[in-house]
């Protein structure tokens, strides 16, 4: 029988519905680029096709094409950096500039590369340009929370084959992100506990839902999973900002985070998808709510997203805000688990 499931954060409803019977092996393979791109902008070679870089990483003495990540500006930014917010109501609705900063990371040179293609010692320089470009991004007051993401493959919104991930600055906190903020402030202020950490401990206990875990990151299939095989890796140790993890989780993370995507490509036929990286609100702003997240140092905990895109959100899911989940995250992890660990 199909069962409703909340989260425990958002309190968000999820109907698990195992008759309906996707298996990894009914999933259809998403549709892929041509590799053989030609004139692809994010190549070594053709860094002029790309705004001027904020960020590289470069051997010692190498030439301008020699790089080994990239950071530029999207040619094609969501949101504007220069200007003012200019917050304003007119009657009932409110509205301000679309004021932010929209970065594309180039992750390496090799054109068809996914992340378990990666070394060890590039995948940490990725997430290294992830945490420098998050705290370089956050001593801008107008930026309120800055969102680090993947898209890989066309279903998952991607229009260039060639590995790189996104940042966008916000000037207001995402609506998701808020919800998961308060959840774990409710619940800290009930239970002086971090509700990520509570879960961790129960998923550890009951085992049936871990996919991986070592003595600093644990990764699962949530209890309330949205969608088929969603997973999320998470530290063991309590903290609530990425950006402050040190260089050997980093590390580390960097090993897990190629580990699980491994896991995924195995099990669903290297399938398109998205990660986020959940974090904290920038630091550096005071909210203007007296007391609003003041514990948000000990209620909230960094984590990660990936959700690979093997079905579609449809019109039940937009008119009830309800997902429908036709494999049980239980089945999802053991499967991940135990045919690709």
């Amino acid at each position: 029988m199909p069962q409703f499931r909340k989260d425990p954060i958002t309190e968000t409803w999820v109907i698990i519905a195992e008759e309906r019977g996707h298996r990894p092996e009914d999933f259809e393979a998403n549709q892929y680029f041509e590799k053989d791109q030609e004139y692809c902008p994010f190549d070594p070679g053709n860094e002029d096709m790309t705004p001027p870089e904020i960020f590289a990483v470069r051997p010692q003495g190498a030439k301008h094409s020699e790089w080994q990540v990239r950071v530029v500006p999207n040619k094609y930014p969501a949101l504007a950096i220069e200007g003012k917010l200019n917050r304003e109501g007119r009657g009932m609705f409110d509205m301000m500039n679309g004021i932010g900063a929209h970065e594309v990371v180039i992750e390496t040179p090799e054109h068809n590369y996914d992340i378990p293609d990666y070394k060890l010692e590039q995948m940490d320089r990725v997430l290294e340009a992830y945490q420098r470009r998050v705290l370089d991004l956050r001593k801008d007051r107008r930026f309120r929370y800055i969102l680090v993401f993947k898209n890989k493959g066309r279903s998952a919104g991607a229009t260039l084959a060639h590995p790189h991930s996104q940042i966008i600055a916000l000037s207001v906190t995402p609506k998701r992100v808020k919800e998961k903020l308060e959840g774990a402030r409710e619940h800290y202020l009930d239970k002086k506990r971090c509700i990520f950490c509570d879960i961790i401990s129960e998923e550890l206990k009951e085992e049936e839902r871990i996919v991986y875990q070592d003595s600093n990151f644990v990764v699962w299939s949530p209890f309330a999973a949205r969608f088929p095989f969603e997973t999320w890796i998470l530290p063991r140790k309590h903290n609530y900002d990425f950006a402050s993890i040190s260089s050997g989780d980093r590390k580390q993370l960097g090993r897990v985070l190629q580990d699980t995507i491994t896991r995924l490509n195995n099990a669903l036929q290297s399938p398109d998808y998205n990660f986020l990286i959940n974090t904290s609100p920038n630091p550096n702003i005071k909210t203007e709510r007296p007391g609003h997240f003041s514990t948000i140092e000990k209620d909230y905990h960094w984590h990660i997203e990936i959700i690979p895109r093997i079905t579609s959100v449809a019109g039940f899911e937009w008119g009830s805000g309800f997902y429908i989940n036709s494999t049980p995250p239980e089945e999802a992890a053991r499967y991940l688990r135990e045919n690709f660990g």
